[in-house]
């Protein structure tokens, strides 16, 4: 079995399971521009004890390079889980992140999402230097 067998790149049903990237399509080299990721932007994804999006994965892709390389990991820890049960607790994470980073050369943004029912997803968006 291989990664490239179980990533989905596409919805289905009503939630929304894709890492949506908003981004700059062109930035300047070495200058430091932010990127979001988001689960459910469109569609909220569900929040529940039972089902919840884990975490979120991106990485960084660049052009004529072998190798990609971890941009960040951000963990989501907090689904309404308390003592006197599911979906009772008082904190809630939401899939979405935001970060900052500066490149020197164009590629792609990766990221990857985890959904603790539906498993494991992909998106990727394109960003050139100015």
């Amino acid at each position: 079995m291989k990664f490239t067998e179980v990533i989905k790149t596409e919805d289905f049903k009503k939630e929304k399971h894709v890492p949506v990237i908003s981004a700059p399509e062109k930035v300047k080299a070495n200058e430091i521009f932010d990127i979001k990721v988001t689960v459910g932007k469109e569609i909220p994804h569900p929040n529940t004890t039972e089902h919840h999006i884990r975490w979120i994965k991106v990485f960084f892709k660049p052009d004529d390079d072998l190798y990609i390389y971890e941009i960040g990991s951000f963990e989501f820890s907090s689904h309404g889980e308390a003592v006197s049960g599911p979906n009772t607790g008082s904190v809630y994470t939401e899939p979405s992140i935001s970060l900052s980073l500066k490149i020197n050369k164009g590629g792609s943004i990766l990221a990857l999402s985890y959904c603790n029912i539906h498993g494991l997803w992909e998106n990727s968006f394109r960003i050139d230097i100015e």
